[in-house]
Parts: C-alpha cells; sequence; structure tokens
C-alpha cells in the first residue's frame, strides 16, 4: 500500500469483521518523526494460534479469499522504515495493535488522505462499533469520539448527507491541525 491511511482502512476493517462494538484509533507523531499508530478494539480477539497466523500473508479467518494481507504488509512497510509493529490479542476481550513508522525515513509512505479513511470507516458503519479518534503531535491533540456525535445528533444518523459532509470536514480540520504538512 502506499499510504498510511489505507493500512488504517485494512487493519480496521479487521476490528469491524471482529464484531468489536468500540474502536480506539490513536496517530501520534512524536518529536523527531516517529509516527506511532494504536488500534484497540473489543472485538472476538484471538488465540495463540489465531494470533500467529494473523501475522503471516498466508493466514486469515476469510473464507473468499484465503490471503490476509493487511497486517503483514503493515509490518513490513513499518519494519521497511525503521519502525516495528506488535499485535497483542485476548479471546474474548479484543485486539490492540502498535505500528510505527518513522515518517523521517526515505521509505516511509505518505500519510494519505486520513480524513478521508477515517470519514469512510464511520460513515460504512454508521450504528456499530463507535469510533474513538485521537490525532496528536507537537502541533496539537484533537479527539473525536462517535458516541458523543450519536448522542448530540439523536435521532439523527450520522450517516445522512449533511452530516456526513460536517464529519469529513471536521475530520479534515483535526488532520490538518495535527498534521498539516506532513502528509
Amino acid at each position: 500500500m502506499r499510504e498510511i491511511s489505507l493500512h488504517l482502512l485494512d487493519l480496521v476493517q479487521n476490528s469491524v469483521t471482529a464484531g468489536a462494538r468500540l474502536i480506539e484509533v490513536s496517530l501520534v507523531r512524536e518529536t523527531g518523526g516517529l509516527l506511532k499508530m494504536v488500534i484497540l478494539d473489543d472485538g472476538r480477539g484471538m488465540d495463540k494460534a489465531t494470533l500467529e497466523a494473523a501475522l503471516s500473508p498466508f493466514g486469515t479467518s476469510r473464507t473468499t479469499r484465503k490471503l490476509g494481507f493487511g497486517i503483514p504488509l503493515t509490518r513490513e512497510q513499518a519494519l521497511r522504515t525503521g519502525g516495528s509493529l506488535t499485535l497483542e490479542s485476548t479471546p474474548g476481550k479484543g485486539t490492540r495493535l502498535e505500528a510505527v513508522f518513522d515518517t523521517t525515513h526515505i521509505d516511509c509512505p505518505p500519510l494519505g488522505s486520513l480524513a478521508d479513511t477515517l470519514a469512510g470507516l464511520v460513515l460504512a458503519n454508521p450504528d456499530t462499533p463507535d469510533f474513538s479518534l485521537c490525532l496528536a503531535s507537537d502541533r496539537g491533540q484533537e479527539e473525536l469520539d462517535t458516541r458523543l456525535l450519536k448522542q448530540t445528533l439523536d435521532p439523527v444518523p450520522v450517516n445522512t448527507p449533511e452530516v456526513a459532509l460536517w464529519l469529513r470536514g471536521k475530520l479534515e480540520e483535526m488532520t490538518e491541525n495535527c498534521f498539516g504538512g506532513i502528509a
């Protein structure tokens, strides 16, 4: 994948597929250029054998396509930049994935359209799961929680056109405030 936002999309989709009710996404750019992406969910979780298989492109729980490239490709891209990927999971409790990219490394892909990716995830899943999004850098920190958004909008769904436009704009503003100039 050519953009970090596409890695994020693929990884969060795993959480959706695992039946998560809450997916927490954190992207933090640290001083010095390290970008830490953390995805924490309360989905099914994985046992040790499934966790090991998730790190292999030939291990997947899919029934239609017997390849699972999301986690292995993200790990390879993170390692290529001098970063890392860790994956922890507990059956019945959920999964935590952390990928670290050195954004100053020549092989680091661009951030991509983070606002489009995050908006797409929320809008494609208007009822469940809920998302807690946190973006941070030395420029500031921005947060958005769809539980609060849904409570404020009740009874208007988050995927109505007006809300979708507002959400896309809000996420663009959050991305610019925290990461402007590094995409």
